[in-house]
């Protein structure tokens, strides 16, 4: 086998493991950003732990094939790149849906979400909600609020009990 063939059955087996390792996947059209801008982007994906590459379209078919996410493939026409995250499901939409936000240029096309294809709705659903952290931050904060509520009426009666001794 030539050592041509034998480097593209390598970057398809990654864009498969990306594929099947992956909590969420947005593939993106970024055609018409500037250096600046893409450089931007993949600082602010790199923040949120989201690796970020463009690989050729004919890779990402051939990857597509064997993870069984062909629905995709309809989506891969010029350029693509790929957003894989395997530890938090929102960041990659949330990061990229803000940038799309301010640059136009950057299109989302279609993402795998926990192994399954996502419209591009789904994806900018899934963008609008709180990250894994806020979704903690809220829940503690529900659990918090009896203990919170308890203490302060508690406190209250005896403040009460200490006016009425006074």
């Amino acid at each position: 086998m030539s050592k041509v063939i034998e480097q593209k059955q390598q970057v398809v087996q990654e864009i498969a493991d990306k594929l099947e390792n992956s909590v969420s996947t947005i593939v993106v059209d970024y055609r018409g950003l500037d250096v600046a801008e893409a450089t931007e982007l993949r600082k602010q994906l790199r923040e949120a732990g989201v690796d970020f590459k463009v690989y050729k379209n004919t890779m990402v078919r051939r990857a597509t094939e064997k993870t069984n996410l062909t629905e995709i493939d309809e989506h891969l026409v010029g350029p693509t790149a790929v957003a894989t995250s395997t530890e938090d499901v929102v960041a990659p939409a949330k990061v990229l849906n803000n940038f799309a936000k301010d640059h136009e240029q950057l299109e989302i096309k279609t993402g795998v979400i926990q192994g399954r294809v996502a419209s591009l709705d789904e994806i900018k659903e899934l963008a609008s909600l709180p990250s894994h952290d806020g979704l903690v931050s809220m829940l503690l904060s529900v659990l918090q609020a009896p203990i919170r509520n308890f203490a302060l009426a508690s406190k209250a009666v005896a403040d009460q009990k200490e006016e009425e001794g006074a």
